[in-house]
């Protein structure tokens, strides 16, 4: 997934991938806060983050679903409910791509309010720039454009890393990737006459 650092759409829908990967951080969540990022959920999220019956919790996990918690009650996440009209949308998407429900709720919903969505699935992200959404990102464009922008120093990059590790999550490749990217865009910027 091709990003560009130096952009990055600050309001957005959250799957629950991308809320986990971003609450998995404390440094990094509190960076997209202080660069005014906004994400908000859709009610299938929401189930699918905190309602949805598991059969054993990790530590982990619980810590997430905690951190999440505290995060709505703060205003953050807040979780919005989707029409028959973005039913209806889903269910053409959903024919489009095998998908769950939260990411199609969350690109439908991004589309109605013309605002980002923020996914770490591949086939999400394809799909909502398929379908035409101008802004569809990833937790590790948002990582790039905290660096990029400065609201991450180089300092940072381990810790939202190890933090990320730490809470059991999976895209630190990416994040290292995308961190790499956001040095590189700001050494072609510097260069330029």
């Amino acid at each position: 997934m091709a990003i560009d650092p130096s952009k990055f759409h600050p309001i957005n829908v959250a799957d629950t991938c991308s809320v986990w990967n971003i609450l998995s951080s404390p440094r990094l969540n509190a960076a997209a806060k202080e660069a005014r990022c906004d994400f908000c959920v859709t009610s299938f999220v929401q189930y699918e983050c905190l309602i949805k019956p598991r059969k054993s919790l990790s530590a982990s996990e619980q810590t997430l679903m905690d951190r999440l918690r505290v995060e709505q009650r703060r205003g953050a996440f807040q979780a919005h409910s989707c029409s028959i009209e973005d039913l209806q949308a889903i269910e053409i998407l959903e024919k489009r791509k095998k998908l769950g429900k939260g990411e199609l709720s969350s690109i439908a919903f991004a589309m109605k309010i013309r605002q980002g969505f923020i996914t770490d699935d591949r086939k999400a992200w394809q799909l909502a720039k398929d379908s035409g959404h101008p802004h569809a990102q990833t937790t590790p464009h948002l990582f790039s454009w905290l660096i990029f922008t400065g609201r991450l120093g180089d300092g940072d990059k381990d810790t939202v890393i190890a933090q990320h590790v730490d809470g059991g999550r999976h895209i630190a490749p990416h994040l290292l990737a995308a961190y790499e990217m956001a040095l590189q865009c700001r050494l072609n910027l510097t260069a330029r006459p």
